[in-house]
């Protein structure tokens, strides 16, 4: 069974930085395309990065330029750099693992609050 288990989000102010992390079991990690996704309050989930298992990494187009996505793969974690972060940035942080539709599959964990202040 997959588990995937986010860490350090925070609150920032706007302008500031956050790592977060999501470190994953239960699947071949290097092998697979790994994704950050993010909910506001009353929003829709939405797909913030993916990274696959090549290195080739796709972005929303609201946050090209300011995130970046990587892997570990000898750690099975997946990181997400988010720099000049803004209000609009609030949100819960989830990682999940994509399938060949690019779609999520594991079950998702508990995610990680990031709150940007202005």
């Amino acid at each position: 069974q997959v588990q995937l288990v986010e860490s350090g989000g925070g609150l920032v102010q706007a302008g500031g930085s956050l790592r977060l992390s999501c470190a994953a079991s239960g699947i071949r990690f290097s092998a697979v395309t790994m994704a950050w996704y993010r909910q506001a309050p009353g929003m829709q989930r939405e797909l913030v990065a993916s990274v696959t298992s090549r290195g080739n990494t796709n972005y929303a187009n609201s946050v090209t330029g300011r995130f970046t996505i990587s892997r570990d793969n000898a750690k099975n974690t997946v990181y997400l750099q988010m720099n000049s972060l803004k209000p609009e940035d609030t949100a819960v942080y989830d990682c999940n693992v994509l399938n060949s539709f690019q779609a999520p599959f594991a079950s998702w964990g508990q995610g990680t609050q990031v709150t940007v202040s202005s």
